[in-house]
């Protein structure tokens, strides 16, 4: 296949996929869609139609085409309307046909949750590769939120498609127009569809991706699974994090139960607040705010961590994460904190996803700098 290096590409196994649904919960921060789901998705295509190769970056030619795949909506609503694979096809083969030309590889928009697996079963069926990056190092609720906007890539063509395989076009020149194109499509369509858009360079992918991050999830999912043997997942996991070189900041910041939880589908996103009471009886108390994923965390009142570093909330017992539609009053639960991708944390970056682009009226301070009091 024209614009790829395959003599490097590697295989990854159907167990692999458990594990990698796991670590990209994880690094989803709330949102992204249920994992187990897209899980139960991925291994049904490759078991179907074979594993796809997984490539790196540098392993695209600079005029490769690289296509996007993912599920767009609100998370209640996609937990219940999954998608069912001539749906993903149509909407890549659309795309196709609007930008003239087939793409040589699938990439993952964001590595958050379902949309780490949807491209592998897009991937899968369609016999492409599938490239070791995506445009986030976690996930948002908005598709200009991404490094490749960041960096001048257009977001359209776009093509959205719903479960009865009808489809729309959306072309216009401003990345935030797009969302609000999409969302407002979106939301006619049900709050559960696939997007095929941000059709990319080689070139463009290299320059502009967070590299690694399917590996990164895949290492993730490893430790927890390892922990949950070994005694302690929790603590496995933020042990392999900080040997990553984007996500080794990481701090627990609570150890609670859920006390409170507000929680409403709206303007298409699953917005809300949780609530949370230290387990340890100092009465010390959390609150976590969210827009599909966590956005800010508070303890005491304090910020001590907030968009783009990574805020997600897992079982206490056994590591796994928990979507904001799966948050429940009662649950016994921990605070991660960890930090962002470097090229997400950029003045250019947090312009676009930075606390002010969700309406949250303070600065980013890096999660580092919070844990120990530097505020500068």
């Amino acid at each position: 296949m024209s614009g790829i290096d395959r003599d490097r590409s590697r295989q990854l196994s159907v167990e692999d996929i458990d594990d990698l649904a796991a670590g990209a919960a994880f690094l989803g921060t709330g949102g992204g869609g249920d994992p187990y789901l897209g899980q139960l998705l991925a291994r049904n295509a490759v078991l179907e139609y074979g594993m796809p190769a997984l490539i790196e970056p540098e392993d695209l030619a600079d005029d490769a085409t690289v296509f996007t795949s993912a599920m767009l909506g609100a998370p209640t609503v996609l937990v219940e309307k999954a998608a069912s694979g001539d749906d993903i096809d149509l909407s890549i083969n659309r795309l196709a046909e609007v930008v003239g030309r087939r793409p040589d590889a699938i990439a993952p928009i964001e590595v958050g949750g379902i949309n780490s697996t949807i491209p592998i079963v897009a991937a899968a069926r369609l016999g492409l590769p599938l490239v070791n990056c995506d445009g986030m190092g976690r996930a948002f609720p908005e598709i200009q939120m991404v490094t490749y906007n960041v960096y001048g890539v257009p977001a359209t063509p776009a093509v959205i498609v719903d479960e009865h395989l009808e489809s729309v076009v959306v072309e216009t020149g401003s990345c935030k127009r797009a969302e609000e194109l999409v969302r407002a499509a979106a939301i006619v369509m049900g709050l559960s569809v696939m997007i095929s858009c941000y059709p990319l360079t080689g070139r463009q992918v290299k320059d502009y991706g967070v590299a690694d991050t399917l590996r990164i999830a895949l290492g993730i999912g490893r430790a927890l699974r390892e922990g949950r043997r070994d005694g302690d997942p929790v603590d496995a996991m933020m042990r392999f994090l900080r040997t990553t070189r984007y996500y080794r900041h990481c701090y627990p910041l609570f150890d609670g139960k859920i006390t409170d939880l507000r929680r409403e589908t709206a303007r298409g996103y699953t917005l809300g607040f949780c609530d949370l009471e230290a387990l340890d009886g100092s009465g010390s108390r959390m609150q976590v705010e969210f827009q599909n994923e966590n956005l800010v965390a508070r303890r005491d009142g304090r910020t001590v961590a907030i968009v783009p570093d990574l805020i997600s909330i897992v079982d206490r017992e056994t590591g796994a994460a928990i979507t904001t539609e799966n948050l429940h009053y009662g649950q016994r639960v921990k605070v991660i904190g960890t930090s962002a991708a470097p090229v997400m944390r950029t003045d250019a970056a947090l312009a676009v996803f930075g606390p002010g682009a969700f309406g949250i009226e303070e600065p980013f301070i890096p999660l580092e700098n919070l844990a120990t009091g530097e505020q500068a």
